[in-house]
């Protein structure tokens, strides 16, 4: 017999029964027949009781040792499967012996674990800023940029921190407000356009200073430009600078200017001043740095990425396929929407999505079991995947919360 001795619990066992399994651990301490090669086995070696002694959890070694008597590997529930797979590694013992639906069942918990933890680790990525205090020491104006980057980039660590942080979305707020009411008639007028550009003149003035102080606190400049945070911000100021050069190029020439002003709303320069124009309203996407609800929602979308895809494939099949349905069976009324059927693709597409938009509706009976069809066919697509990313914004909303409270 073979004493062995893991974390203080004795075992026996003969060494025949080691001698069927020679590449697990056991098995070679067994067959070894050279002392020096036998203490590199184990953790000690007790000549007085002829023990061998093993660091290792004695509560897995009990499955460890039922499976040298039995040659079937159990695998419990209760056991943490990173743990298990650790301690079978060491003895030598491949999952292979284990029962084929005790394997699948614990091979599908491995790969839960696999995610959740790297979920764990995607989140607390999510909330780790790309720089750190410690990054400073020893650097060019270290201790300033540090005392910048605290302010800008960490509201909880002083109070003109989280004044700053309030302003930042204050002012996204403003500018969004701004950039709205100066498509209100009522304030198209000359005092109306004169308040709309002094706001949004200041606004833009606190976004490049608020952008500027990230770039002088950045300590790598190359990760500052690949930060998505960075190059929200940077979108977000970049119009109004492009908007001034556009508008005051070829300032000599005051004729062209006149010119130019009478044909802005159909010229191609006037379109390009109403799409740069139109980028401001991405100065929301500024409010993700400081709400925990918009990062944990584009968090679940990266996260949920292949159910929205498939979502939307469905979505798409079914436009498809009802849009040729009531076509066939509507195309001969008179004075029918269904003429084609690109023309149903928006009736179906209303439809599937429950709003039922009514200025398109079938008048046959036939058309109308296909629009049941079509919106019963939209309930149950909308139900199926809505609920998983519900359930996993407010999970992953709830964790980020809570590493915002251990941080």
């Amino acid at each position: 017999l073979l004493n062995i001795n893991v974390g203080g619990k004795v075992f026996q066992i003969a060494c025949k029964v080691l001698a069927q399994y020679p590449i697990t651990r056991l098995g070679k301490l067994a067959l070894y027949t050279d002392p020096v090669k036998k203490l590199q086995l184990c953790d000690d070696y007790l000549v007085q009781k002829n023990e061998y002694f093993f660091d290792r959890d004695p509560s897995i070694f009990h499955y460890i040792f039922h499976f040298y008597r039995s040659g079937v590997l159990w695998v419990m529930d209760e056991m943490c499967p990173s743990n298990f797979v650790e301690e079978i590694e060491y003895w030598g013992i491949h999952l292979k012996y284990s029962q084929r639906c005790c394997r699948i069942l614990f091979e599908e918990k491995r790969d839960e674990l696999s995610e959740y933890l790297k979920i764990e680790k995607e989140l607390e990525a999510e909330l780790e800023p790309l720089e750190s205090g410690a990054q400073f020491d020893g650097k060019f104006l270290g201790r300033f940029r540090k005392m910048v980057w605290n302010l800008i980039e960490n509201p909880y660590s002083s109070v003109p921190a989280k004044i700053i942080a309030v302003m930042s979305s204050f002012f996204v707020l403003i500018s969004i407000v701004g950039m709205t009411l100066s498509t209100v008639e009522e304030m198209k007028n000359k005092t109306g356009k004169m308040w709309m550009e002094q706001m949004e003149m200041i606004c833009a003035i606190f976004f490049t200073s608020e952008y500027l102080m990230r770039l002088i606190s950045s300590s790598s400049f190359k990760n500052f430009l690949r930060a998505a945070f960075n190059a929200i911000d940077l979108v977000a100021i970049l119009p109004f600078y492009i908007q001034i050069l556009f508008e005051n190029l070829d300032d000599g020439d005051m004729q062209y200017h006149e010119e130019l002003h009478k044909v802005e709303n159909v010229s191609k320069l006037g379109k390009v001043l109403k799409l740069i124009k139109l980028m401001r309203i991405f100065r929301i996407l500024k409010l993700a740095r400081h709400s925990t609800g918009l990062r944990a929602f584009s968090f679940t979308m990266r996260q949920c990425y292949q159910q929205v895809c498939c979502l939307l494939l469905f979505i798409a099949m079914g436009v498809f396929t009802f849009s040729a349905l009531i076509h066939s069976v509507e195309h001969d009324v008179p004075g029918t929407g269904f003429t084609s059927i690109p023309c149903a693709w928006w009736w179906a597409a209303v439809s599937l999505s429950t709003v039922g938009y009514g200025d398109t509706v079938p008048d046959t009976i036939l058309g109308r079991m296909v629009a049941f069809v079509c919106i019963s066919f939209g309930i149950i697509l909308n139900g199926m995947p809505i609920s998983i990313l519900y359930n996993k914004f407010s999970d992953y909303y709830a964790k980020l919360k809570a590493h915002e409270m251990s941080q």
